[in-house]
C-alpha cells in the first residue's frame, strides 16, 4: 500500500514570491528525507526546500524561472505506508530523548546542546543578546536555533548595528556608484566616451538607503522566523539578571519596560572617535555616519584618518565631484593591510586628484 504526500514551501519568513533558480531532482527518482528538491533565491537569501519524507517523486509541480510563496505545493510523493509509520515511530523515539533537533539550516543539532526552556523558567528570557549588529543578531539566531528563548535589545528603530545601516553596507553600495563613474570615464581611453555625470543626490540617497532596508528588512523577518523578540530601547543593567529598558528619541515608551535573564551577552558595537579640538557642533564637520548622509556634496572635503573608512569616503566623494584631501597620522594608509595592495589604491586616487597629507 502506498500513498501520495504533497511537498509544500515551508515558513520562509516575511519572503513572497521568490524565484526557483535551480531544481535538484527528477520525476521518478528515489527520494530521501531532508533531501533537497529546488532552491530559491530572494535578494536577500538564498535556500533550498527539502523533502519531507522518503519515496518516489510522481511530480514536480514548479520548474526554473516559477515563483513560489510558503504553502505553495512543488512536488508530489508516492510514500508507502510502511515507511510513513517508521517515520512516525523514529519521530516519537527521538521527541521523548531530546534528539532530532535542528537549527535554521537544517542541520543536525548535538542533543547535548539543546537546551531545555524549562531550566530558567524563573526568568523572562533564558538569554538576552544587548545590540543587534552582526556580532549581536547572529548569536541572538544561534540561540534560538539551539532552543533558547531569546530577546534582542537595540537602541535604535531598526536592527543590524553599524555595519548595516551606518558603515559597510551604506558605503558599499556608494562605493559601486563610484566605481560605475570611474569605468564609464576611463572607458574614454578606449574610444567611448560619456558625458560628465549629472548627479541626482535624492536619488542617489534613496538608491542608497533601499540597499540598507532590504538587509534590515531581511534580519527582521529572520528574527520573527525564529521567534526571538525584538526589543527596542536603551538597556541598563539594573540586576545581576535584570535590563531595564530607558527611553529614546525614536522609543519614547519602552515596551516591556524591564526583562529579566538567565544569561547575556553584550554585544554594544562601536561608536565614532571624537578628536580633541574639532568643532563637532560646526555645520561643516561630519563623522562618517554623516559622511553616508549625503546631505550635499562638497566642493572640498577633508577627510581626517587614512584608513579604510577615510579611503572609502575618499574613493565615493570623489567620485561624486568633490575635491579630497586625507590626512594620515602615520607614514603610510591602511595600517595593517598589505603595502603591495595600497600602493595601487593610493596611486590611483592620486590620479583622480585626491590628495595625501602623510606624517
Amino acid at each position: 500500500m502506498s500513498k501520495q504526500i504533497e511537498i509544500r514551501v515551508p515558513d520562509i519568513g516575511d519572503f513572497d514570491r521568490v524565484p526557483v533558480i535551480e531544481v535538484l531532482a527528477t520525476v521518478g527518482d528515489a527520494v530521501e528525507k531532508e533531501q533537497s528538491l529546488i532552491t530559491l533565491e530572494s535578494d536577500k537569501a538564498t535556500m533550498e526546500v527539502p523533502s519531507s519524507h522518503a519515496g518516489t517523486l510522481l511530480e514536480l509541480k514548479v520548474g526554473e524561472g516559477d515563483e513560489v510563496s510558503e504553502g505553495d505545493v512543488i512536488a508530489v510523493l508516492e510514500v508507502t505506508e510502511e515507511a510513513i509509520a517508521v517515520e512516525a515511530q523514529e519521530s516519537d523515539v527521538k521527541r521523548d530523548s531530546g534528539l532530532g533537533a535542528r537549527d535554521s539550516r537544517g542541520e543536525a543539532l548535538d542533543s547535548e546542546a539543546v537546551v531545555q526552556p524549562s531550566q530558567f523558567e524563573e526568568f523572562d528570557y533564558d538569554l538576552v543578546v544587548l545590540g543587534s549588529g552582526p556580532g549581536g543578531y547572529t548569536a541572538a539566531f544561534r540561540a534560538a536555533d539551539l532552543g533558547l528563548k531569546v530577546a534582542l535589545i537595540e537602541r535604535y528603530p531598526v536592527i543590524g548595528g553599524v555595519c548595516l545601516n551606518v558603515g559597510c553596507i551604506p558605503s558599499k553600495a556608494l562605493l559601486h556608484v563610484g566605481q560605475v563613474i570611474d569605468s564609464a570615464e576611463h572607458l574614454g581611453e578606449h574610444g567611448v566616451r560619456f558625458g560628465k555625470p549629472q548627479i541626482e543626490i535624492d536619488a542617489l540617497r534613496t538608491f542608497k538607503d533601499s540597499v540598507v532596508g532590504k538587509l534590515t528588512g531581511g534580519l527582521s523577518g529572520m528574527a520573527k522566523q525564529r521567534k526571538v523578540d525584538v526589543i527596542t530601547g536603551y538597556g541598563k543593567f539594573s540586576g545581576s539578571h535584570e535590563i531595564t529598558l530607558e527611553a529614546t528619541e525614536d522609543t519614547p515608551e519602552p515596551s516591556p519596560a524591564k526583562v529579566t535573564f538567565a544569561q547575556c551577552i553584550i554585544a554594544a558595537g562601536s561608536r565614532v572617535i571624537r578628536i580633541p579640538g574639532i568643532p563637532w557642533d560646526d555645520e561643516r564637520v561630519m563623522d562618517s555616519t554623516g559622511a553616508l548622509e549625503l546631505k550635499d556634496i562638497p566642493e572640498r572635503l577633508l577627510i581626517i584618518g587614512g584608513g579604510i573608512i577615510g579611503l572609502e569616503m575618499a574613493c565615493v566623494y570623489r567620485a561624486l565631484g568633490s575635491k579630497v584631501t586625507v590626512v594620515e597620522m602615520l607614514d603610510h594608509l591602511m595600517a595593517g593591510a598589505d603595502p603591495d595592495l595600497v600602493r595601487p589604491l593610493k596611486k590611483h586616487l592620486e590620479k583622480g586628484g585626491v590628495e595625501f597629507l602623510l606624517k
